[in-house]
């Protein structure tokens, strides 16, 4: 497997979701009449850290939190190798009338967050929906899609894969830039 170059380490990893956090708490407060949704599969671990560190610096442990499968809401649904295979939603509340933080870790055309923006609609009209992504991907864009809370931007080109490692699922935190993507 090729090596690919290290944006993050695990120290600025940590640094990172703590701004993040402490921008959320700037602009949300205590999180009431509000959620945190994370998109599956790969915003789900990001969502973890970002609603656990958020429940302690709130002093709010009942955040309403939840996971939310796209997969039948993707253009890309029905791929040439087979179907995708679908995750379980865990959403047990409405989103009606809540401000609503969608979480993913990386956002690169544009197309993931629209089918989630998709299948949102499913549990009530949001009063109003903000994104934050671990890594933007800026030139990248296929959708008139930004989020309003950014980790870090990667400027890179069209064949380049960023890759998100966490400490849970790959043994450390970190985040790589290969020239194409990994095998």
């Amino acid at each position: 497997m090729q090596a690919g170059k290290i944006l993050l380490t695990r120290e600025r990893f940590a640094l990172t979701i703590e701004r993040l956090c402490h921008q959320l708490l700037e602009d949300w407060g205590d999180f009431s009449n509000a959620c945190i949704i994370g998109i599956q599969p790969r915003g789900t671990q990001l969502s973890n850290r970002i609603f656990e560190r958020l429940k302690v610096l709130t002093d709010n442990p009942s955040i309403d939190y939840g996971r939310m499968d796209i997969t039948f809401y993707r253009d890309d649904f029905r791929m040439p190798d087979g179907p995708l295979a679908p995750h379980p939603n865990e959403i047990d509340f409405l989103v009606a009338g809540k401000k609503v933080l969608l979480i993913d870790d990386v956002l690169y055309t544009g197309r993931t967050i629209s089918a989630a923006l998709a299948a949102l609609q499913h549990y009530g009209r949001p009063d109003t929906v903000e994104l934050l992504v671990l890594v933007d991907r800026r030139f990248n864009r296929q959708l008139p899609i930004q989020p309003d809370y950014v980790g870090i931007s990667v400027d890179a080109l069209d064949e380049a894969y960023v890759k998100v490692r966490w400490h849970e699922l790959h043994g450390d935190d970190e985040i790589l830039l290969f020239e194409k993507k990994p095998i």
